[in-house]
């Protein structure tokens, strides 16, 4: 009996431990958001416990996906770029090949983050070399080349960048160029669905976000020259605004109540829009702009919204800004430029050159909470989102995964 009550419990258990799981970039929503609660209210001094460090995840600025008790994350070797695959307590399990390493001269390595679901895990490497693994035999399904299959074209020299979006049956990515800069494909072997061919910009580095506006279930997406939403099911252009960004678009568009909100950096700032729906047509209009850092010039790290605020780095400051307005709440200094994650009320800041810190999601003030330094950190940026699943906080740092207890 007790035997049966404890299957029963541990059974129940299982849908709130997926819900925990972090099997995409920035997350289960793309927002940046973790669903993790009842953390530990603050960090004791030097920082939280550091449960392991895992060697041999491979060089470059990936991040980590987590789903099913495994950990995802890309890097280089030296003879290719690979998918691994490791256990909750930092053990490897398996990995596989995606493609030639390298890319940047002076920052190689893969930049985009894997997605898991339906039982597999899709794959970006940084020469676009887009790959489908099955997660129980560990073989690779199938594989595209963005630039060679999709003909696609890119911004700049940092290559392909984007973490690839899975929506049920559709593999949605941004190859960029004159067949059609979006692109769905078929899950199960990697055929085109759809290529959305009105939009023809080159791929930037932000990865696509789904949002529903006016009852329609959209992609959208940010590159170097506009702001686009794509209807989900047949690709075709829904809206497109121009907006002229520099050198490297990176962070995701953030999405509320028919309110968007993008920003990069290079003297560019943020803008905000409005997406509206007669009836008949979509219509996206302007409702603000902060140029250069008046605002946020947010580089790679990504803006989170809390509520009806959005949060991101602003140069070595963190900014916080209402989101349907464009009104600056404040714009401080803080422990550097960097990525961010929000759990709870409160907003951990990875910083490209080290420090890791706590800070008060509120739009009173910036306070920050905290601040440790990561152990035996390489001299390259620290570019990898920080990511909280299971009460965990993870922080890659090139060829090496660091393992943080929150929950005390």
């Amino acid at each position: 009996m007790r035997t049966l009550l404890s299957l029963i419990v541990f059974i129940s258990a299982l849908p709130a431990l997926h819900a925990l799981d972090w099997p995409q970039f920035r997350g289960p929503n793309r927002d940046g958001v973790s669903p993790d609660q009842g953390l530990a209210a603050g960090w004791p001094e030097g920082g939280p416990e550091l449960l392991w460090t895992a060697k041999g995840v491979g060089g470059g600025y990936s991040s980590v996906a987590t789903a099913d008790g495994v950990l995802y994350t890309l890097g280089d070797e030296q003879d290719a770029c690979y998918l691994y695959a490791l256990s909750a307590a930092g053990k490897h399990l398996w990995k596989g090949r995606i493609g030639t390493p390298g890319g940047h001269r002076k920052y190689p390595g893969p930049r985009s983050t894997p997605t898991v679901a339906g039982g597999r895990v899709y794959a970006l490497g940084q020469q676009g070399d887009l790959v489908c693994f099955d997660i129980k035999t560990q073989k690779e399904v199938w594989r595209n080349h963005l630039g060679i299959d999709l003909k696609g074209a890119m911004m700049s020299g940092w290559r392909w960048s984007e973490s690839p979006l899975v929506d049920g049956k559709q593999v949605v990515i941004t190859p960029g160029g004159r067949e059609g800069a979006m692109a769905a494909l078929n899950t199960e072997n990697g055929a085109i669905i759809w290529r959305c061919k009105p939009f023809t910009d080159r791929a930037g580095y932000s990865s696509v976000i789904i949002r529903e506006i006016a009852d329609r279930k959209q992609y959208i997406q940010l590159t170097g020259e506009s702001l686009v939403g794509v209807e989900a099911t047949t690709g075709t252009l829904l809206w497109q605004a121009k907006r002229k960004g520099r050198t490297a678009v990176v962070s995701t568009p953030v999405f509320h109540d028919g309110h968007l909100f993008v920003s990069s950096a290079y003297n560019v700032g943020c803008n905000g829009f409005q997406v509206n729906y007669d009836g008949n047509k979509f219509s996206v209009k302007q409702t603000y702009m902060h140029a250069g850092s008046a605002g946020m010039a947010n580089h790679h790290g990504g803006v989170v919204r809390v509520g009806a605020h959005v949060y991101g780095s602003n140069g070595n400051r963190l900014s916080c800004i209402e989101l349907a307005t464009g009104k600056v709440l404040w714009n401080e200094p803080s422990a550097g430029k960097g990525a961010i994650v929000v759990v709870g009320d409160k907003i951990i800041l990875r910083t490209e050159r080290g420090p890791v810190s706590m800070v008060k999601a509120t739009p009173k003030a910036y306070e920050e909470l905290g601040r440790f330094e990561q152990p035996d950190r390489t001299r390259s940026r620290a570019w990898s989102h920080p990511v909280v699943s299971h009460g965990v906080l993870y922080l890659k740092d090139q060829d090496t995964l660091y393992a943080y207890n929150l929950k005390k």
